[in-house]
């Protein structure tokens, strides 16, 4: 099990909390939860959501329940719910608890009975469309449906006859009688019931009535002993809905909703709708695509659940939407990483080196340190031999003023090993390609061995050609060209999406530890930044592994 997250700093919610707590508000146990509709994957605002809500919980030492908002079989699948359920477990924020609103069927609609036997709902037969122009706008009044005057015993009867599946999908809906010139159009007279004629994944065909997520959330809340519903901030003006249903039902020591500010991170789409759009249009390879910002995305991209929970908890507390630079979390990733990667030797774009000085058939271990940021990771072996490969970058013909790496005449060093000093340059003959060189090593210069005689500006990563493992890198950038996609339905992706979000190479060579890799092994790449073997593609035949991110960290705290 991961370690538990740290809790947030003292908030607004700390203060209310503490105050109730004071009065006497509650016999029972602070208590909250996270509630997701299973129709699709957690993303990395949802890790915000659900880390508000574990850790306020666990600061007062009280319960975290996860429960399933699902009321609408047309959109769930228990795909999801294994998912979730996976997904938060791997993140560290193990429920009390774990529920399901469909398990509640019974109570909720029993609920609504009342509010009809009160008076305070009534069925209706109005489409879809006139219940929205009878609404109004947000300047003008709505006005009432001519059925908001039925009898409780006309009401009774036909929703009734509603949940015995009298009547085809949308032909009626159940609403609640509020008031339908209130200035909050959630208050006009809410649709609480509507008619859906699918089979739920968990309860069948049993119901054909499912009720709408403003009716079902509060019930559900109270229920369960929630005593604080902790909702993004687009909640806000449900919550008079969310205070009616419970003050209507008269429940003794109600559940509070309060709100925190929504997360939106730049160049990500955090938008599950907008998501589902990138998947089913084949824009990405599927919900975990590590260029998405789903945990599935994250985890298969290399993110580990000790940055994620740092770079929400460093965000704080927030009451109203922000914006957070992507930089943020990536810093939060190396800073984990950087202490417990171990670094080895990638050559992503090689170019072969034959040290003409160096026996035939001959090869030799040399030690390296494992993690220069913690010595107690210790060193491992790696082989050298007369042929190599190094970057075709780290080699160059005509370097410009400040180029420090092999040129030809000139010496660096090869980590862990020795000086080399490129000879002669070998060319395709028919494009001009530089494809080999011919170098020298000076055995005296030898790592660990104390040589000070002379000096050499830079030192490159290489890998013995006898010995390299063969890989497959992939390189990602941001899925999105700016921090915006479409603004219409129907528009398409396209015009949005980074063309150069993904760089396949596939002639990759590592150093041989890298045999044992395992799918999602974290690595540093010495130059080249974080990898994690990606567990989707890898197989005994081939080794995949994802760039997490770069070693350059462009994120700067502020003081």
């Amino acid at each position: 099990m991961n370690k538990e997250p740290e809790v947030l700093a003292e908030s607004y919610i700390d203060r209310l909390i503490q105050e109730e707590l004071e009065a006497g508000t509650y016999s029972r146990d602070i208590c909250t939860r996270f509630p997701p509709e299973p129709n699709g994957y957690l993303h990395i605002g949802s890790a915000y959501a659900i880390h508000t809500n574990y850790t306020t919980a666990k600061k007062y030492g009280g319960k975290f329940h996860l429960r399933f908002d699902d009321t609408n079989p047309l959109k769930e699948d228990l795909e999801y719910v294994n998912a979730i359920c996976e997904d938060m477990l791997w993140m560290g924020y193990p429920p009390d608890h774990t529920f399901y609103g469909s398990d509640y069927s019974e109570k909720i609609y029993n609920s609504a009975v009342k509010l009809i036997q009160k008076g305070k709902a009534y069925v209706c037969d109005l489409s879809p469309e006139e219940v929205s122009a009878y609404r109004g706008t947000l300047t003008e009044p709505g006005k009432n449906s001519p059925y908001r005057e039925r009898s409780v015993e006309e009401n009774l009867k036909l929703f009734t006859e509603m949940r015995n599946g009298a009547y085809p999908t949308g032909a009626r809906v159940l609403r609640a009688k509020i008031d339908m010139s209130s200035p909050n159009i959630n208050l006009r007279d809410p649709v609480i019931y509507r008619i859906i004629h699918a089979e739920h994944y968990r309860t069948g065909n049993d119901w054909c009535i499912y009720p709408m997520y403003d009716f079902a959330h509060p019930i559900q809340d109270a229920i369960e002993g929630i005593t604080h519903s902790l909702c993004s901030i687009e909640f806000k003006d449900h919550r008079p809905l969310y205070e009616w249903v419970l003050n209507e039902l008269d429940t003794p020591e109600a559940p509070k909703q309060r709100e925190f500010g929504r997360v939106n991170i730049t160049g990500v789409v955090t938008s599950k709708r907008y998501i589902r759009q990138l998947v089913t249009g084949h824009y990405v390879d599927g919900w975990d695509d590590p260029r998405l910002p789903t945990l599935r995305g994250l985890r298969r991209r290399g993110f580990t659940p000790e940055s994620i929970r740092n770079f929400v908890k460093e965000i704080g507390f927030v009451r109203n939407s922000t914006i957070v630079d992507i930089a943020m979390l990536e810093h939060s990733l190396r800073q984990d990483l950087k202490a417990k990667a171990t670094s080895v030797m990638a050559v992503l774009k090689p170019l072969k080196v034959v040290i003409t000085n160096y026996p035939e058939n001959q090869s030799e271990w040399l030690k390296i340190e494992n993690n220069s940021e913690d010595k107690t990771l210790g060193e491992r072996e790696v082989p050298f031999s007369r042929t190599l490969y190094i970057e075709q970058e780290d080699f160059m013909e005509e370097p410009p003023k400040g180029y420090h790496r092999l040129t030809i005449g000139n010496e660096v060093r090869l980590k862990g090993a020795y000086f080399i000093k490129c000879n002669e340059v070998l060319k395709d003959e028919v494009t001009g390609e530089v494809i080999e060189l011919h170098c020298t090593y000076d055995p005296r210069t030898k790592s660990g061995s104390g040589f000070n005689e002379r000096k050499v500006k830079a030192t490159i990563h290489w890998v013995s050609a006898e010995h390299a493992i063969k890989a497959e890198v992939h390189l990602y950038e941001r899925l999105l060209k700016d921090n915006d996609g479409p603004k219409e339905e129907d528009e398409r992706w396209d015009a949005y999406l980074n063309p150069d979000s993904l760089t396949i190479l596939k002639d990759c060579l590592l150093e041989p530890s890298m045999a044992s890799a395992l799918p999602e092994d974290k690595f540093q790449f010495i130059r080249h930044g974080f990898f994690c073997v990606d567990k989707k593609y890898t197989s005994a035949d081939k080794l995949v592994l994802n760039r997490i991110v770069p070693l350059k960290d462009t994120w700067k705290k502020n003081s």
